[in-house]
């Protein structure tokens, strides 16, 4: 009984341990100012893949690409209920939603 209770806490233990990574909301132009808005858990390595012409194809051929816009948001389910929201916004608001966020400070 105690071989079987010492093994429950050491999976709980391990499990407790393993976090889940934070997402990441990020924004991108494209050379003809069209803003591309995704979710990552690493910016510098998902906006590299898109400057290759990798990932999204609403970005391939569209460069020189310029990040203009990253923030924590928490877990994936989070990130990609932001992310929707602010793909069904007018760019205006975007662009509000971008300023406000970069002024909060």
């Amino acid at each position: 009984m105690t071989t079987d209770n010492e093994k429950s806490l050491q999976y709980i233990d391990t499990n407790a341990l393993k976090s889940e990574p934070m997402w990441f909301l990020y924004i991108i132009e494209t050379r003809l100012g069209h803003w591309y808005t995704g979710i990552t858990t690493n910016v510098e390595k998902r906006f590299a893949t898109h400057q290759a012409g990798k990932g999204a194809k609403n970005l391939k051929g569209k460069g020189p690409l310029l990040l203009i816009h990253q923030q924590q948001v928490g877990n994936k389910s989070e990130a990609s209920k932001l992310e929707y929201k602010l793909k069904k916004l007018t760019r205006a608001k975007k662009e509000a939603y971008v300023f406000a966020y970069t002024c909060k400070d």
